[in-house]
């Protein structure tokens, strides 16, 4: 299993004829990114209409924008899907065209603990102190009564004020706990601006690891107004025995180079695809090794414990702004436990791991497993952009 394993028709969402759908491509000629709209199996350059994805985001008139592009398609600079596909795991070369993440100058921000079964493993996690030898025995005590009596309450409710109350008379309640059900939500700050990478390319953990996980999730696309314009894959990869070991080791677990996947195109709401389509959206997650070990697992939407614009709005609004907007990846359902290197000794990466995640909708977003520290280096940041964009007189 490569990278390069993955056809077109997987890379794009099913109805990709129907979908408007803007990402990014390195192009070697101009030395840096292009936004592109995807039209016919090209990725099509709009840089000249939007000098970024995030100032492109932000145009009230931003579908017509993105049609105007797929018009002139012919007349533009663009690319083969099919030949940027086969580009895929090129990204250390700077002659060869390929897929960036969707995502330029947006702030890389995070939910946590939002699904019931996310929420019992951070306990566990935090009981076992990040040793994942004792996580199976705690995963069968914990589960079914933790598991019992948060399943069907609304965060923030008087009803889990009192699963509160209970929980902690019984020595169970957890900080984990209390973002999950509590008032707010826990949101973060995952990676910084222009750092996250791209389907097609490595995703990176810290070498001294040896307890981490994909985490597959929705991630919505943000304008500085507040206002959600589409919604894209995105590979939240954890450190769980750095986290486990502290919540305040947070940073640590969950920004590191290549840490943050998004991908592979942003497909923006319009008639054909609404903010309710997402709120269904079921995520395939498939993990494929070099020694032959495969897993899958399914993260629902539908299950999730706050709707995704209740996220948002703890997100953005008086108390914090975003005037280049933000992405916020939305938590997942799935929590690998499947035993890999020994028995109960739960799931983690090994290098070379293929990891796809999926669905109809949105496409695929794969990447390969590295280390953080032999992962390309990220060296393209704000400055390297602006000084870019500037040379090929688009600002």
């Amino acid at each position: 299993m490569t990278l390069n394993s993955i056809t077109l028709a997987e890379l794009l969402p099913a109805d990709a004829e129907k979908a408007t759908l803007v990402g990014r491509v390195f192009d070697p000629e101009a030395g840096g990114p292009c936004v592109v709209v995807v039209d016919s199996g090209f990725a099509v350059d709009i840089t000249d209409l939007s000098p970024t994805v995030s100032t492109l985001f932000e145009r009230d008139d931003l579908l017509a924008v993105v049609a105007r592009g797929r018009a002139e398609s012919a007349d533009r600079k663009r690319w083969e899907l099919a030949s940027l596909v086969s580009a895929f795991g090129e990204e250390r070369n700077p002659e060869v065209p390929h897929l960036l993440a969707p995502i330029d100058l947006q702030v890389v921000k995070a939910a946590g603990v939002t699904f019931v079964a996310s929420m019992i493993e951070r306990v566990i996690e935090e009981r076992a102190g990040g040793d994942s030898a004792r996580a199976a025995a705690l995963r069968e005590k914990l589960a079914e009564v933790i598991g019992g009596a948060i399943s069907e309450v609304k965060p923030g409710s008087e009803e889990a004020a009192r699963v509160k109350e209970v929980l902690q008379k019984e020595n169970l309640w957890s900080q984990y706990l209390e973002v999950g059900i509590g008032p707010d939500p826990e949101i973060f700050t995952k990676a910084p601006v222009l750092s996250s990478v791209g389907s097609g390319q490595a995703i990176g953990v810290h070498s001294e690891s040896s307890w981490n996980n994909p985490e597959p999730e929705v991630v919505f696309a943000v304008r500085s107004d507040g206002h959600a314009v589409g919604v894209t894959l995105g590979n939240d990869v954890n450190l769980r025995d750095v986290e486990g070991r502290s919540a305040l080791l947070l940073g640590e677990a969950k920004d590191n180079n290549a840490s943050s996947a998004i991908g592979p195109f942003v497909r923006l709401f319009d008639d054909q695809f609404t903010m309710d389509d997402a709120r269904t959206l079921d995520i395939e997650l498939r993990v494929d090794g070099q020694d032959g070990f495969t897993m899958e697992g399914t993260s629902s939407m539908r299950k999730i414990s706050r709707d995704p614009l209740e996220l948002i709005g703890h997100a953005i609004g008086d108390h914090h702004q975003y005037p280049d907007g933000f992405v916020l990846y939305t938590g997942t359902l799935f929590s690998p436990t499947t035993d890999r290197l020994a028995p109960k000794a739960g799931f983690t990466h090994v290098l070379g791991d293929i990891v796809r995640i999926s669905t109809p909708q949105l496409g695929t977003l794969v990447n390969t497993v590295m280390h953080s520290e032999t992962a390309p280096r990220w060296e393209f940041g704000i400055w390297a952009l602006v000084s870019n964009l500037k040379n090929r007189a688009l600002l």
